[in-house]
């Protein structure tokens, strides 16, 4: 069974594994994919703010100053609100690889030692009944 094929209720030493690589890579494109998006809104942000003194360079009715104004204003504080989320984006993706090594670090030698046998193990809990 390769790691794409693991089940999702499979929690043997190697699918965890598999899972908590999974995750960290997924919240680090994630991270990058909001980042990407916190600078584009503020740029967006900056046009909309270059838009609103353009208008009212022009003399247009202050209305639609202050409304363009708003739009900078909404879409600055999307663009600080995405980052927000880009850096916990990243800390969940670091937290993910601490728990990943440390996993490796408790089990991975018991995972060495299990699958080097030819005979069956008891099961977790076994001893405890």
């Amino acid at each position: 069974m390769s790691s794409d094929e693991i089940k999702s209720d499979d929690n043997t030493y190697k699918a965890t594994q598999s899972k908590l690589k999974k995750l960290t890579k997924a919240l680090d494109d994630v991270a990058a994919e909001l980042e990407d998006l916190r600078r584009r809104e503020h740029a967006n942000a900056e046009k909309a703010e270059d838009a609103a003194q353009a208008i009212e360079n022009a003399d247009l009715d202050p209305r639609f100053v202050d409304l363009t104004y708003a739009v900078s204003t909404a879409l600055g504080s999307a663009a600080v609100q995405v980052r927000h989320l880009a850096e916990d984006a990243a800390d969940g993706s670091a937290h993910a690889l601490k728990v990943q090594r440390s996993h490796a670090r408790l089990y991975g030698r018991l995972d060495e030692v299990r699958s080097g046998r030819r005979e069956k193990t008891p099961k977790p809990g076994f001893l405890a009944e």
